[in-house]
């Protein structure tokens, strides 16, 4: 479950509680075993029971992931959805019904995974299910015939089966500290937890697993286990911390992930590891390590009369994605949830929207796996989730794209692919109609393109040193370009060098990953940093890269020779160590300039270096 799952918040954490039981109260005995409890463990060296050989070596998370997931439409107030109350949507007969779909309509174009969030082992009342091990067990009502069953269904249409889980002891398992640990002799949930039963995860609907003790990782084995032997190929593990709106100690779960991953490895069945929410980037090296993806985010829905809204959090992920665009590879992914673009009326989306929101999801490599109803997609939708080219840009090789253009409310976002073509995409996020340019000299190139519009699968000819679109509100267009002209020449400016003019808080600290080991910061409340002697051969606007450190998004404004300045906002490289590079237009005269870039009365980021082209 995601940020909501539990609790279904607002999109910017103030959520409403979905039951208080989950925030309160023990179950005071261990409820009877169920029928999907597994038989006793696999002898060493063989499958566990339901592993299909033809999964058993495909490696995991090589590409992001693509299925569809059950979460938004259990969330929304759409009508119709949820006719018997908050979250009742979920329920065995309408996962079939998105099974058969999926298998039906966008399984040939890579879709595979049916995800089945929050809520399968409670009942409407969101009271749990447990077997006699602690462990979450299929509502009888919601799920008849037990979560073996429908995994087995999802399986028969060539698909993959995913499950969720809270990360910790959920409260209602705890039972006195007596439920025994499944295939662990002598251990009991009193042993998993910590003495004072410390709550953990983004609802604090948990306890707080203690893994110095080794009957905690029985618990979780026991858990992988179940999963495998049931048929799961995905689990997604929420409420995980640092991250989902919580830090400090109880809220640090890495050692969970570890924990599952391990648990995992020995579980007889690949199970892919997803982990949620809104983590931690300065625990990007262990989501990497122990994960398979990672949301980045809060929730995409917006508990409301639709599925989402753009204000809700769709127009947050381009402020949030740039810091971790880095991070993201073959064996783990930058999760930006859900993709909800097929169901027109009830995404709550217009149709530029919705294709910028498809755009974005695409060039982030983020797994593509929408919320929508897919029994009843219109033709727009459709379209927008089976662009065979769209999607290539998802699953291809290469890194994702990232801003090359500042942050503002026109953007422009790119990456180099392995075969020396550029994905350029263009966004106007402005409330209003705008053209957005993407110069080739941002992206290292200079002279003519060839550029091929994805969405429309159209061939636009060769552009001369920039493309240019008008955009409608909210709009994107998304290409290929294929440099036919030369690389690039740039001058470079050190920022801190002796040359320049720091005014007054500004001054120059070490940053071992910054050119010249050096970048100048406190850049604040009037804080100013001036290159002298910025060299141009003709007057122009020349695109000048700016290589900027910044562990949140700040602002700053850049002028040249005393002419206007222009504020830009600069997105978060992760933290106050990375640096990354924009380009903004700056009109320079033939000869010597000054380029400013003053924090005004805000803060900017720390600046590396500047760079400026030969040409304008």
């Amino acid at each position: 479950m995601r940020s909501s799952s539990y609790s279904p918040l607002p999109a910017r954490g103030l959520r409403a509680v979905v039951a208080l039981a989950l925030a309160a109260g023990l179950a005071t005995t261990a409820p009877a075993a169920h029928a999907d409890t597994p038989a006793p463990a696999s002898p060493a060296g063989t499958a566990a029971p339901g592993v299909r050989p033809d999964t058993a070596a495909e490696p995991l998370a090589a590409k992001p992931y693509m299925g569809w997931s059950s979460w938004s439409m259990q969330s929304s107030k759409y009508p119709g959805l949820n006719p018997d109350g908050d979250y009742s949507w979920l329920t065995e007969a309408n996962v079939r019904k998105q099974t058969d779909a999926l298998a039906g309509k966008l399984k040939r174009y890579g879709y595979e995974y049916v995800n089945i969030d929050a809520g399968w082992w409670r009942d409407k009342a969101w009271t749990p299910e447990f077997d006699r091990y602690a462990r979450q067990k299929a509502d009888p009502v919601r799920f008849p015939r037990g979560m073996k069953a429908v995994a087995d269904h999802i399986h028969a249409k060539g698909l993959k089966a995913g499950i969720y889980l809270p990360v910790g002891l959920e409260k209602e398992a705890y039972a006195d500290g007596k439920a025994p640990i499944w295939n662990a002799d002598g251990c009991t949930t009193a042993d998993i937890v910590h003495d004072d039963l410390r709550t953990t995860n983004g609802w604090d609907s948990a306890y707080k697993i203690d893994f110095s003790d080794p009957c905690a990782q029985k618990y979780i084995d026991s858990q992988a286990r179940l999963f495998a032997d049931w048929g799961y190929d995905f689990l997604k593990l929420d409420g995980v911390g640092p991250g989902s709106f919580k830090s400090g100690e109880n809220y640090d779960n890495v050692a969970d992930v570890a924990a599952w991953q391990k648990a995992i490895a020995t579980a007889g069945r690949p199970i892919h590891l997803e982990i949620s929410w809104s983590l931690d980037i300065g625990h990007a090296a262990d989501w990497k390590k122990y994960s398979n993806g990672w949301r980045i985010d809060t929730d995409v829905e917006c508990y409301c009369n639709t599925l989402v809204s753009w204000e809700s959090s769709v127009d947050d992920r381009w402020d949030d994605a740039p810091a971790w665009t880095r991070h993201a590879g073959p064996g783990g992914w930058n999760d930006l949830d859900a993709l909800d673009v097929g169901n027109g009326e009830m995404d709550g989306l217009t149709k530029a929207e919705r294709q910028s929101y498809a755009t974005l999801w695409a060039i982030a490599k983020s797994p593509l796996y929408t919320g929508d109803d897919l029994t009843r997609l219109d033709p727009y939708g459709l379209s927008l989730l089976t662009n065979r080219e769209v999607i290539a840009v998802d699953q291809g090789a290469g890194p994702p794209a990232r801003p090359v253009t500042a942050s503002d409310s026109q953007q422009v976002w790119a990456t180099k692919n392995p075969d020396g073509t550029y994905t350029v995409a263009l966004f106007n996020l402005a409330d209003a109609p705008a053209a957005v340019t993407a110069d080739w000299t941002s992206l290292g190139f200079t002279g003519r393109a060839a550029v091929r519009d994805l969405w429309n699968h159209e061939n636009l000819g060769t552009h001369r040193n920039r493309v240019t679109e008008a955009l409608p509100a909210h709009g994107s267009r998304l290409f290929t370009v294929t440099p036919h002209g030369r690389a690039v020449a740039l001058t470079g400016y050190e920022a801190e060098s002796e040359d320049n003019t720091l005014t007054g808080s500004a001054s120059v600290a070490d940053c071992s990953a910054c050119s010249g080991g050096k970048k100048v910061g406190n850049l604040y409340t009037g804080g100013k940093l001036t290159f002298n002697d910025v060299v141009v051969p003709r007057a122009g606007t020349y695109q000048v890269r700016i290589t900027y450190v910044g562990g949140d998004a700040r602002s700053a404004s850049v002028s040249a020779g005393g002419g206007g300045a222009v504020r830009h906002t600069f997105a978060s490289t992760g933290d106050w160590g990375t640096p990354a590079t924009v380009s903004v237009p700056v009109t320079l005269d033939a000869g010597a300039n000054t380029v400013v870039i003053d924090s005004g009365s805000g803060y900017a980021p720390d600046i590396d270096r500047i760079d400026v082209p030969a040409s304008s």
